[in-house]
């Protein structure tokens, strides 16, 4: 596997080409889903240097296929990695796993037994539970709102207590790092909801 080919390709390609409108999604997102990976991967004990590679990978491509299409974007970045992974000298078994990582994103999450899926899961929805969470929760709400998904305020914050409480993290050390302060964030937003009603 030439990883390194790999990761310089789909940054070059999110760079290039994703819609200015993801302010969420974008390449800081990527790019942050990366390192939040490799950290709980260390703190939950992979060490094989082939899967750790494999969830640097899935990382990187887990939401390629916004440079295609906004909704399914998850099949989307599989089908971008069967084609291109396979030059930079991936297996397709390899290839699998990777794709089996990025659709067990999709939301709701669905990593299973999975220790690598249930890291980049939890990796991907890190900022739930950190002190970054409003500003970061801003960018999505914008994203929405520039494609009409929500319609307001009002509707965005009930849709983002609704998420908040039914998201889990699957990892003991997202967990332990993450759920304390996720739940003060679902306080704050179960006040505002309060406030629109």
């Amino acid at each position: 596997m030439d990883c390194q080919r790999a990761e310089a390709y789909v940054l070059d390609q999110l760079h290039q080409h994703l819609s200015p409108t993801l302010y969420y999604h974008g390449l800081h997102h990527t790019r942050d889903v990366v390192a939040q990976a490799e950290s709980l991967a260390q703190a939950v004990g992979i060490t094989d240097p082939e899967q750790l590679t494999l969830l640097r990978t899935a990382a990187f491509y887990h939401d390629a296929g916004f440079l295609t299409v906004y909704q399914g974007h998850e099949a989307a970045g599989c089908e971008l990695a069967r084609i291109v992974l396979p030059e930079f000298d991936y297996t397709p078994a390899q290839v699998d796993t990777i794709c089996e990582l990025i659709m067990a994103t999709k939301v709701p999450q669905s990593p299973g037994d999975s220790p690598l899926a249930q890291v980049l899961c939890d990796a991907d929805l890190d900022y739930l539970g950190r002190p970054d969470f409003w500003p970061i929760s801003n960018s999505l709400r914008d994203e929405l709102l520039a494609r009409n998904l929500v319609a307001d305020e009002a509707s965005w914050q009930r849709l983002q207590l609704s998420f908040l409480t039914q998201h889990q993290y699957w990892t003991p050390a997202a967990v332990a790092r993450r759920e304390s302060e996720k739940q003060a964030r679902v306080a704050e937003v179960q006040a505002l909801v309060t406030g629109f009603e």
